[in-house]
């Protein structure tokens, strides 16, 4: 079960940064073509931040259900 919730934990992870990189960089280039951001980057780099916390606060607490029932 512990391996499970590493590799899941792994795998949100993996999938939150891929969306953090592109809205992370992408604000870079354009501003340098177009002299704004655009609102989308900002819509990238949100969702995945957001959903990494998330992610780990719901790993958190099953890690946690897990010892209180070990226990």
């Amino acid at each position: 079960m512990k391996s499970r919730l590493r590799q899941k934990r792994k795998f949100n992870r993996m999938l939150s940064g891929l969306m953090i990189l592109p809205g992370g960089t992408s604000p870079i280039h354009m501003i340098k073509a177009e002299d704004e951001s655009g609102a989308l980057t900002l819509l990238l780099i949100v969702l995945g931040t957001g959903w990494f916390f998330i992610n780990q606060h719901q790993i958190k607490k099953n890690l946690q259900k897990e010892q209180n029932y070990i226990f």
